[in-house]
């Protein structure tokens, strides 16, 4: 059974930082296209990153130069820093991974105030 549990989310004024963090049990990330997508109130979930087996990395053009995805095969855990976080970024984020099919955490709450 696959399981992914995020943390690291919380509140921080704008141009602070977070490290979010997704452990996997039940499947090998290394092995599977991963990514972090976020839902703000309102909006639809969006992609946020993604890292493939290979280790091609994509990023949404709104954080392209401020978010860095990594993965930790050793630990089968999955990052996403964030830096200067703008108001925008304020979201529920989410890790998910494909393996037959999607499989996607609980979330976790990213709150950045101006």
């Amino acid at each position: 059974q696959v399981q992914l549990v995020e943390s690291g989310g919380g509140l921080v004024q704008a141009g602070g930082s977070l490290r979010l963090s997704c452990a996997a049990s039940g499947v090998i990330f290394s092995s599977k296209l991963v990514g972090w997508y976020r839902q703000a109130p309102g909006k639809q979930r969006e992609l946020v990153a993604s890292i493939t087996s290979g280790g091609s990395t994509n990023y949404a053009d709104s954080v392209k130069g401020r978010f860095t995805i990594s993965r930790d095969n050793a630990k089968n855990t999955l990052y996403l820093q964030m830096n200067n976080l703008k108001p925008e970024d304020t979201a529920v984020y989410y890790c998910a991974t494909y393996s037959s099919r999607w499989y996607w955490g609980q979330g976790t709450q990213v709150t950045v105030s101006s």
